[in-house]
């Protein structure tokens, strides 16, 4: 029995003839926003990324100014050709992604086609991530009902950043130093 089986064994005994309990769930499932696309922008300014809004007929030349002459890495299902493989290289990653939050100006990746591996999005100190506007939804719990729950998610809330105890900002820690979103409208 691995450890997993074991703790879920101990769990399943553990709450053994236990009742069904009833969890309110009497939150706020929509919001209303005028313009998703503008407070998404919005959002994700905020926390220092670069946004590009554009129109779809412009978006692959927008993706080809953004990314200029990096070394790139082209997750499979990105719609570009070309890409560079290695992580200790590459200048950046661009990718698309799976759900965008425009309350909290928070993208969701699920890794799914064009995403590309939480090591290809977390480790290149670039991140080029292109949303389509119909990609964007008010808040968390919308976000949630679009994704699959046993997929691994990352969301990424502008560009890696923390602080140190003297309230020193520090950005690429755990992450690209750099987020530049094209909103693809």
């Amino acid at each position: 029995m691995s450890a997993r089986e074991e703790i879920l064994a101990r769990v399943r005994e553990a709450v053994a003839g236990a009742g069904d309990v009833e969890i309110p769930r009497a939150y706020r499932l929509r919001r209303q926003a005028d313009d998703l696309v503008a407070l998404f922008a919005e959002r994700v300014d905020d926390y220092r990324a670069i946004v590009h809004v554009v129109p779809a007929a412009d978006l692959p030349a927008r993706i080809d100014a953004c990314l200029g002459e990096r070394r790139m890495i082209v997750p499979d299902g990105f719609d570009r050709a070309g890409g560079w493989d290695d992580l200790d290289t590459a200048d950046g990653v661009v990718t698309n992604c799976a759900v965008a939050i425009a309350e909290t100006g928070t993208i969701v990746l699920d890794h799914g086609p064009g995403q590309g591996t939480r090591a290809q999005t977390l480790v290149p100190d670039y991140h080029l991530c292109v949303v389509r506007a119909d990609q964007i939804v008010p808040g968390v719990p919308e976000a949630v009902a679009r994704l699959d729950p046993v997929r691994p998610l990352t969301w990424i809330s502008g560009p890696s950043a923390t602080s140190d105890i003297e309230l020193n900002r520090v950005e690429g820690v755990h992450g690209p130093r750099t987020l530049e979103v094209i909103i693809s409208t």
